[in-house]
């Protein structure tokens, strides 16, 4: 219905005063006109007769303007214009009152709560929520850095009338904050109950969390006690709270978002509310999972330091709940194929905490890393981290197709110049647009081998590479290198130290968790179970082959001489292909070779280990546990090929 009023045309005219709620608990507890910035305004039209005294006139508006802190300029509506209003020209026009006040003015805006720990930005942001006409209060750390910087700002408890206490543990858990901070202004019940506390509204909460990860993750190892007092509470709590009420209250836990804040809060207009309300969404989101990330940090904190040791299932690496907080580092162009939408994420489990890896790593040139590229990277950079020696490994589609170490018996048993060149050569066609990794640092001498090496199909063609990566590049090596193309992806990691890692791989509806496939040579008993026994030479190069066939999917089999990959079969489904495939590709080098396998022979005779027995291959090591394994014993008792078996498996899906 129409605004109206019963004031007669003689009468003083009716001022509609709104005023901001005072923090303070003696505030007068009066009925004001309007309360706070988005609640709908309640206008109350007061009669006065044609006889009303001067004096009882001016007792109403002193009435209406006790006990704030702002007040409002004050409206004036004659009669006969106020009548004629439409009401939705009334409600707009109460709508203007509510958010009377400027950024000149300084009136009309709400309170600012301002409780961070990292307090980068903070000052500047709170001298500008100042300037729009917000009043700032603050907690501790966060309020003197204000004071000092000149801010005009007020503690906590001139909200709250009540010392911080319990060493600091409570200083925002109180009715007066989570009251002022989750009241609906669009609830006339809420706004009745705030009014009878005495409570004021805030409207903007600025608040980020004690640094636990960076408290439990430093060099120096903080005890379980110091450990418990950087989990924050009051902190999520007020976060939480005005993300939930994020229609009405403003949340920011990311300094990046400071200036966006301040450019969107000093909009005016039905335009800049809707943006504002979209931001406020936005904030609200990234304020619950700023919450998620923190929680997920201490869980697993918690389950590392005792709480494993009391689970019911005697599986310490498998929480019975768990959450991985990732941050998005980038989009993708696309992921496998272009019709796919991809992205790339960082770790932030502690676990993952300067563990290295590729997801860490630093481009120095080239393209943009693409979806296909991360997997084939990771891939590379995890096998060539498993070697020793200084070795070069050169992926395609994730599986090794050239590998090779430098080694004793060399010129310079720490060349990576031969043992990129022997990498390339073990599969040419394979390594041309491939992967290449390196385990130690890349030089001007190998730079320009990488630069310069030609195909050894042809003698002419340079070899193209998408990525080259490496822990470490000499300032001259990385500018030739740089040199090879516009393109070509330079990266630089720390080898990934993954020995508490766990990998999980998504299933429909669901994940599968293990841990990460860690053991190497020197961690499993190499036993030799045929009648003859391996030379010095062989059983290096059994080592050698049994690192490669790891990183290569299943069923795998490697052949290998003088610590260079010769060949290998990958991805088959049955092992006979396997070894059919690696046989080709090792060609004449075959001869004196060793054969890794990454699962046991099922079958011998006209089977896998005959015919790598037939092909030249000398030495065989698998993982044995087959109800055939003597006969692959006896057939290679027959060839005169030594066998070893290691009790272990390395099937890679």
């Amino acid at each position: 219905m129409p605004l109206t009023s019963t004031c007669s045309s003689s009468s003083s005219p009716l001022r509609a005063n709104l005023r901001n709620r005072s923090f303070s608990s003696s505030s007068s507890s009066s009925s004001s006109v309007g309360r706070a910035r988005g609640r709908p305004l309640r206008l109350k039209a007061r009669t006065f007769s044609s006889t009303s005294s001067s004096s009882q006139q001016q007792n109403f508006r002193d009435t209406h303007s006790k006990g704030s802190r702002r007040h409002v300029p004050r409206f004036s509506y004659r009669s006969s214009t106020v009548a004629s209003w439409p009401q939705n020209q009334a409600l707009r026009g109460a709508k203007l009152i509510s958010r009377a006040g400027t950024k000149d003015s300084n009136m009309g805006r709400g309170k600012a709560l301002i409780s961070v720990s990292d307090k980068s930005g903070v000052v500047e942001l709170a001298k500008g929520l100042v300037n729009l006409g917000y009043e700032i209060v603050s907690t501790g750390g966060s309020f003197r850095a204000l004071s000092e910087a000149g801010v005009a700002v007020s503690q906590v408890e001139s909200i709250t009338k009540f010392p911080e206490m319990l060493d600091g543990r409570v200083k925002t858990l109180h009715p007066a904050v989570h009251g002022g901070i989750l009241a609906r202004r669009d609830l006339s019940e809420h706004m009745d109950a705030m009014e009878q506390q005495s409570f004021g509204l805030i409207d903007v909460v600025v608040c980020n969390l004690y640094p636990f990860r960076s408290t439990v993750t430093g060099e120096e190892q903080p005890t379980f006690q110091d450990a418990i007092e950087n989990i924050d509470i009051g902190g999520p709590t007020l976060i939480r709270a005005a993300a939930k009420n994020h229609k009405h209250v403003t949340v920011i836990v990311d300094p990046e978002d400071y200036a966006k804040v301040l450019e969107l809060e000093g909009g005016e207009g039905e335009d800049a509310e809707e943006e504002k309300m979209k931001l406020r969404v936005s904030l609200a989101w990234k304020a619950f999972q700023h919450v998620s990330s923190y929680d997920s940090n201490v869980a697993e904190w918690l389950w590392n330091n005792g709480a494993s040791s009391s689970s019911e299932k005697d599986a310490p690496y498998a929480p019975p709940q768990k959450t991985i907080p990732l941050k998005l580092v980038n989009t993708l162009r696309y992921g496998e194929n272009p019709h796919q939408k991809a992205a790339f994420y960082v770790d932030e489990s502690l676990s993952e905490h300067d563990a290295g890896g590729l997801a860490l790593s630093t481009q120095h040139h080239g393209k943009e890393m693409s979806f296909n590229n991360f997997l084939d990277g990771d891939a590379a950079y995890s096998c060539v981290c498993d070697f020793v020696e200084p070795t070069c490994v050169i992926v395609k589609h994730t599986n090794p197709c050239g590998v090779a170490s430098a080694h004793e018996g060399q010129d310079d048993p720490n060349d990576l110049r031969q043992a990129y060149r022997w990498a390339v050569e073990a599969d040419p066609v394979s390594a041309f647009g491939g992967i290449v990794a390196f385990n130690r640092p890349v030089t001007e001498e190998l730079a320009r081998e990488i630069r310069e090496f030609r195909s050894p199909q042809d003698g002419e063609t340079r070899m193209f590479y998408e990525i080259v990566i490496a822990p470490e590049y000499t300032e001259k090596g990385l500018e030739v290198l740089k040199g090879k193309s516009k393109t070509l992806r330079i990266l630089e990691a720390k080898p990934h130290v993954h020995q508490n890692g766990k990998g999980i791989k998504q299933i429909g509806g669901g994940f599968v968790l293990q841990e990460h496939d860690y053991l190497t040579p020197e961690d499993i008993k190499f036993e030799v179970v045929s009648e003859m026994q391996p030379t010095k030479e062989q059983l290096e190069d059994l080592k050698f082959a049994w690192r490669c066939v790891k990183h290569v999917k299943s069923n795998a089999i490697t052949i290998a001489k003088g610590k260079r990959l010769l060949g290998m079969g990958s991805g088959q489904p049955n092992r006979v292909k396997s070894v059919e495939i690696a046989i080709e590709k090792a060609g004449e080098e075959i001869e004196g070779s060793v054969l890794a396998s990454d699962a046991f022979f099922p079958f011998a005779w006209n089977d896998s280990v005959e015919k790598a027995c037939q092909a030249g291959v000398k030495a065989i090591v698998h993982p044995g546990g087959s109800i055939r394994d003597s006969d692959a014993i006896e057939c290679c008792n027959k060839y005169n090929v030594v066998l070893l078996t290691t009790g272990v498996r390395h099937f890679k899906h």
